[in-house]
């Protein structure tokens, strides 16, 4: 299930079953009012000290068990992470300066089709990722 971004964070809490506290907010009202992935770091520097570091994990954790967060592969040195909603995306990545671009057009339904029928194990393919990785207009003028 997907989170629908309209709702309030102590809504979506409550419809996974999930106890609402401050915290749990907080970090759920960053990944609704951000549009890039974010990492455990940057979101303890936002609200440190407030919720400290083992609570940031914890609730990445949980939220990703939750499916209201999704874990999105950016070959850095963290995991990041961004809100699991209806709106289907994937990203380009700079590997120079780190900027993040989405992009909206998935080629990769065909792709997951075309492995799923050629597939010796699999009968059904249920998700996917797709980033693409290069350099941006700002850092190939340099």
């Amino acid at each position: 299930m997907k989170t629908k971004t309209n709702q309030k964070p102590e809504e979506v809490l409550r419809s996974r079953g999930l106890k609402v506290t401050p915290p749990r907010i907080s970090i759920f009202s960053l990944f609704s009012e951000k549009c890039n992935p974010l990492s455990a770091d940057q979101i303890f520097e936002k609200f440190s000290p407030r919720i400290d570091l083992v609570t940031v994990y914890r609730t990445l954790a949980l939220f990703e068990k939750k499916n209201l967060l999704r874990r999105i592969d950016l070959h850095k040195d963290s995991a990041y992470f961004e809100l699991n909603s209806d709106h289907h995306h994937h990203h380009i990545i700079c590997s120079e300066c780190g900027k993040i671009e989405k992009f909206e057009k998935c080629v990769a339904e065909s792709i997951a089709q075309s492995a799923k029928a050629r597939s010796k194990y699999f009968s059904e393919i249920k998700g996917h990722s797709l980033e693409f990785f290069g350099v941006c207009k700002s850092c190939s003028h340099i």
